[in-house]
């Protein structure tokens, strides 16, 4: 039976690939170029994770990752039509996918004996590095350079998460209140237009 964290990894791959592929439908990519941005945008984080903790990034091992991109494909092709007129569907699965992946790259580096505040690291790097590689794709700002709460939601969750497992919760409920705190910090910053300050500069000088 599959762990916990690898049914929050899969959905959380779920979520993240359907993020890519309606922008890229957005931006009208051929079905080819929607899957590399769906896959990249899933497993963006996750590989450059692995490379910081010198391990093997695991869809080069299970070809899951590469089916549960296809999937994501696949239910963008046939609700296509439904998704772009609910315009608060990509932040939706973005917000999602964010949620998941920050909790299972803190679980990851967490586990394999890192400090709190390098599991926190690899959770952020985790939750917000494939969003910088799809928004790079669709030749976008990514997200995390703009105003917007978004790595800094991954941040506050990996914090809640750890909090919760030096107060001697259970780990599968810490990885739901970590990855509710992401879901909700991203959330309630974007309803109530929280953001954090901006650094000012003057343009004339650069």
């Amino acid at each position: 039976m599959p762990s916990f964290v690898t049914v929050l990894d899969f959905i959380g791959t779920f979520a993240f690939a359907i993020s890519g592929i309606r922008l890229a439908s957005a931006k009208r990519f051929d079905w080819f170029g929607a899957y590399i941005v769906g896959f990249a945008t899933a497993v963006g984080g996750g590989t450059i994770r692995d490379l910081l903790l010198d391990v093997t990034p695991p869809w080069m091992i299970d070809p899951m990752y590469l089916v549960c991109t296809a999937f994501a494909m696949l239910f963008v092709i046939i609700f296509g039509k439904y998704l772009i007129r609910l315009n608060n569907t990509f932040f939706l699965f973005d917000s999602i996918g964010l949620a998941l992946f920050t909790v299972v790259g803190f679980s990851k580096a967490y586990s394999m004996g890192y400090s709190c505040w390098i599991a926190i690291i690899m959770g952020s790097i985790t939750g917000a590095a494939g969003g910088v590689l799809r928004d790079v794709f669709i030749n976008e700002i990514p997200l995390i350079f703009r105003k917007e709460i978004y790595a800094m939601a991954c941040v506050v969750g990996g914090l809640v998460y750890w909090f919760c497992l030096k107060a001697g919760i259970e780990d599968y409920l810490g990885q739901i209140i970590g990855g509710v705190t992401v879901f909700l910090v991203r959330i309630l910053a974007v309803k109530y237009r929280i953001t954090l300050p901006i650094l000012k500069g003057d343009p004339e000088n650069l």
